[in-house]
């Protein structure tokens, strides 16, 4: 499967248009993570806890986006864009979307390979 930010595939022809995917998913911190990031907020610096948290809900969504555009058969989805909005104290929902695609030839045609640009993000 191919996903890319951009509106459409190197080198490659959209066949069809599916419509839109979407993947999402909603992490919660928890209380002994909020202890040791509280007292690295105090002196500064990267919240790694934080951060590896929010990386897996990124992964867990675009997944849940790529199972979306596969069940519709798409080749790739194309104009991907993730958001991300609280929705209750110390919760946070990740949302990936885009449009799912055919290409011409398949997502495994004759055409030259996809730029670095169109790699799987997955």
């Amino acid at each position: 499967m191919i996903v890319t930010t951009t509106e459409s595939v190197v080198g490659r022809d959209i066949e069809e248009t599916l419509g839109a995917v979407r993947g999402n998913t909603i992490r919660a911190r928890n209380v002994g993570r909020d202890i040791t990031q509280g007292l690295r907020n105090i002196v500064g610096g990267e919240l790694k806890s934080y951060t590896g948290l929010m990386a897996e809900a990124r992964d867990e969504a675009t997944e849940r986006m790529i199972a979306e555009a596969e069940a519709m058969r798409a080749d790739a989805v194309v104009g991907v864009r993730y958001v991300t909005a609280e929705v209750a104290q110390g919760a946070a929902e990740i949302l990936a979307y885009g449009t799912a695609v055919t290409l011409v030839g398949g997502s495994d045609g004759d055409a030259e390979p996809a730029s670095e640009s169109n790699a799987d993000v997955a």
